[in-house]
This record gives C-alpha cells, structure tokens and sequence, in this order.
C-alpha cells in the first residue's frame, strides 16, 4: 500500500511539474509577444500605412479610406500591431512548444520534428509575403478598376484589416502543404503513390479551396489554387525522397535475424 501511495504521488508530482513547465513557456510566450507589442505599438499608423498601401495605391487620385466606427481611427492600427507582434513572435512561439515536447520525443523523431518546425515556419512567412506582394496588388488592381462608374472606392479600415488578416493566413495556412503532405506519408497513413495518383482531385479541391477563401472573382481564386497545386507536387517530391532513402537505409541495414 505504501508503494502505490508513493507511485501516486511520484506521477501527482510528475503531471505538476508538466503543468509548472506549460505554464512558464505560456507566460514567456505572453511576455514576448507583449514585449514585441510595445515596441510597434508607437509605430501603429506606420505600420497600418503600410498594410494598407496595396489598396491605396490604386485608389483614384483624392480619394482615401474611411472610418466608420468613432473609435476606429485609434483602435485598428493598434489592433494590427498586435497582430504583427504576434507574427513576428511566431518562431519564439515555436520554439517554446518544441522546447516543452522535446524530452518526451526519440532521437529520431527529434531529428524529423526541428526542421518541421522550422521549414513550416519558413514557409508560412513566405505565404504570407507571397500574398502582401504578389496577390494583393492583383486583386485590389482588379476590385478598384472594376468599381462601377459613379462608385466611390472607399473603405473601411476596420473592414479593410479583417480582409487582409484572413487573406494572410489563409494563404500562410495555403503554404503549410508540403509539411502536411510529407507528414502523411511519413505518419504511415497514405503512400506517395496514392498521391500521385490522385493530382487530378487535389487540383480541383485546390480551385474549391481557392473558391471558398478568396474573393469571388477568378483572379484571386486562380492565385491560390496553383499554389496549392505546386506545394502539394513539392510535398509528394519530399515524400518520395524521404521514403526512397529510408527503403535504402532498410535494404543497407544488417540481418540480425
């Protein structure tokens, strides 16, 4: 009886000092992404501006956007800079969560799980900067130009950044294809074949995807389908290499039968 108090207590004390660990990585968490706040936060307008500058830049001369609610003007750029400290804090956030589920892991799965991490992190940025610099101007171009005669383009700022942040990450989202691709073949639960096999119905659940997070026009769904499209050929090309050198470190392996 005493043995299985002290089992009881060793896994109590276990499970709290999980607990203690979780909860320091959320509170350095929290501190960073504050502290990366409140250095942006005194460039909030700047930092809007610049959001807000592929839109403007094909407003027609004079025009501007507009704030409809009283407490807007102030409110959203500070709404946007923490979205950005959050963002930028993404990596610390990262490495936060490997740093709390490393010692539970194998060697192996160690050395698969860091450059996951980081290779997804990687990529989400570059979704995101292919959205702000190469989807943007196409689609804002497109709206501004295909306004009605007599329409004034004119905004809303709040309305403008809730578009623009679901944009970003859904094509950040977009971008996380290859890991998940290679993640499924790697987890066992379909083979590169199978995926290859079925490009046909990944291109067209690409233009429904496309369809259903971007707006109504052909333009801006085409920009994300075929990403979708060429980051689910790079994650089958991934799948395929890793599988490939993993049957040849089996077929190298000695017999110990």
């Amino acid at each position: 009886m005493a043995d299985g108090d002290f089992s009881g207590d060793s896994a109590r004390m276990s499970w709290l000092g999980h607990l203690l660990e979780l909860r320091n990585r959320v509170l350095k968490s929290v501190l960073f992404v504050l502290l990366v706040f409140a250095g942006l936060a005194y460039y909030a307008n700047e930092i809007y501006a610049q959001l807000a500058d592929p839109l403007l830049r094909y407003m027609p001369a004079g025009s501007q956007m507009i704030a409809i609610e009283v407490a807007s003007p102030f409110l959203i750029p500070f709404k946007l800079a923490f979205l950005a400290a959050v963002l930028l804090a993404v990596p610390f956030l990262l490495y936060q969560a490997w740093a709390f589920v490393a010692p539970g892991l194998r060697r192996a799965e160690k050395r698969l799980f860091f450059p996951l991490l980081l290779a997804s992190t990687l990529l989400f940025y570059l979704g995101l900067a292919f959205a702000y610099f190469a989807v943007f101007p196409v689609i804002f171009g497109f709206m501004v130009t295909a306004a009605p005669q007599g329409v004034a383009v004119m905004t809303d700022i709040g309305h403008y950044l809730d578009f623009v942040i679901r944009m970003l990450i859904a094509f950040g989202a977009v971008f996380e294809v290859p890991i998940f691709t290679l993640l499924l073949v790697k987890s066992g639960l379909v083979e590169y074949r199978t995926l290859h096999d079925q490009r046909a119905y990944v291109i067209v659940g690409a233009f429904i995807i496309g369809a259903l997070l971007t707006p109504p026009d052909v333009i801006s769904q085409t920009l994300m389908a075929v990403p979708i499209w060429l980051l689910f050929e790079l994650g089958v090309l991934l799948a395929y290499l890793s599988t490939a050198k993993s049957d040849r470190t089996t077929e190298l392996a000695p017999d110990n039968r």
